[in-house]
């Protein structure tokens, strides 16, 4: 883990270049969280989950989903390079997610040492997915610039 002491500007045109270089994905369908209880879960679990996590209580599995009765949320995923800076990646993307779209944003993260260290999944409401991921294209273009 990296510990920085930049000033803003800097900050923002390292985490620009992060972004700019992180291996971006756009899953095509929406996703869901199911719960089930704590102990149901070896007959709960989905093969299909891209993310399990639990309380006291519950398990909570973030699985896809058509079903518009439902809270549908666009995922996108970014894999970071293992020899780059990406400390306060997640704090600034959120940011300037709710600055430009008015959401919030759920974040889970995980690590693939094969594929360079940290990955996160971001999902946001299905409502704004597209202006979501367009928002995320135009930062990727504007760290390219530089």
């Amino acid at each position: 883990m990296y510990i920085s002491n930049e000033t803003t500007d800097q900050t923002e045109r390292r985490l620009l270049r992060v972004i700019a270089e992180a291996e971006f994905q756009v899953f095509e369908r929406h996703y869901v969280f199911e719960e089930f209880p704590l102990h149901n879960f070896h007959a709960d679990i989905s093969d299909n989950a891209l993310a399990f996590i639990r309380d006291e209580e519950v398990w909570s599995q973030l699985v896809p989903s058509e079903d518009k009765t439902r809270e549908l949320f666009t995922l996108i995923g970014f894999h970071f390079k293992s020899n780059m800076d990406n400390s306060g990646f997640v704090g600034w993307l959120a940011t300037h997610l709710k600055q430009k779209l008015g959401t919030g944003v759920f974040v889970v993260c995980g690590q693939n040492s094969g594929r360079g260290g940290i990955y996160d999944y971001w999902g946001c409401p299905a409502e704004i997915g597209d202006e979501f991921i367009a928002e995320v294209r135009l930062l990727i273009a504007k760290g390219k610039q530089l």
